[in-house]
């Protein structure tokens, strides 16, 4: 649900299952055959999931992080992992490159790039996404909603960012 104001989007647990749906149905679609799944974490790693689920092909995880500052709300510098985890060696081939948004489009492109640098054995790289900011720079392959507004995303699982194990131990007393 957007606000009014347009300045912050909230979204179920039902709708983001939806819109990995529509990835997957837009994606299938467009007839392109891929032999892996990359998922950037922390965000790309449930849409990455079931995608790779539902394509049945083998999800490798990259790790990125640049929102830390200001309770994960502010953009700081960008961290690439030099390593990509896999299940079959070294990803090659045609690889479908999965996050949840291209926010500004920096990390999409910073890896993108390090990935066509450094990974040869990569013959084709596509990238896909849930959603897609007006202000993104990047402009992914797939994507499924357009937010022109640019609002803040309220993804279902944010509450988990200010629990730690005590909260739940005294959530589970009762």
């Amino acid at each position: 649900m957007l606000t009014e104001d347009g300045k912050h989007l909230y979204v179920s647990y039902d709708e983001y299952h939806n819109l990995i749906e529509r990835l997957a149905i837009k994606i299938h679609e467009s007839g392109w055959e891929f032999d892996n799944i990359l998922c950037l974490a922390r965000g790309g790693m449930r849409p990455g999931d079931l995608l790779s689920r539902i394509f049945d092909k083998p999800l490798a995880i990259m790790s990125t992080s640049s929102y830390r500052a200001g309770a994960g709300t502010v953009q700081g510098r960008l961290d690439v992992a030099r390593y990509i985890t896999t299940p079959k060696g070294e990803i090659a081939g045609r690889v479908l490159l999965v996050d949840d948004l291209a926010d500004t489009g920096h990390t999409l492109k910073a890896v993108i790039d390090t990935l066509k640098a450094n990974y040869t054995p990569i013959t084709e790289l596509r990238s896909a996404v849930i959603w897609t900011k007006g202000v993104s720079a990047f402009a992914p392959d797939y994507s499924v909603e357009y937010l022109e507004t640019n609002p803040w995303i309220h993804q279902p699982f944010e509450p988990y960012d200010n629990i730690r194990p005590a909260n739940l131990v005294e959530k589970w007393k009762a």
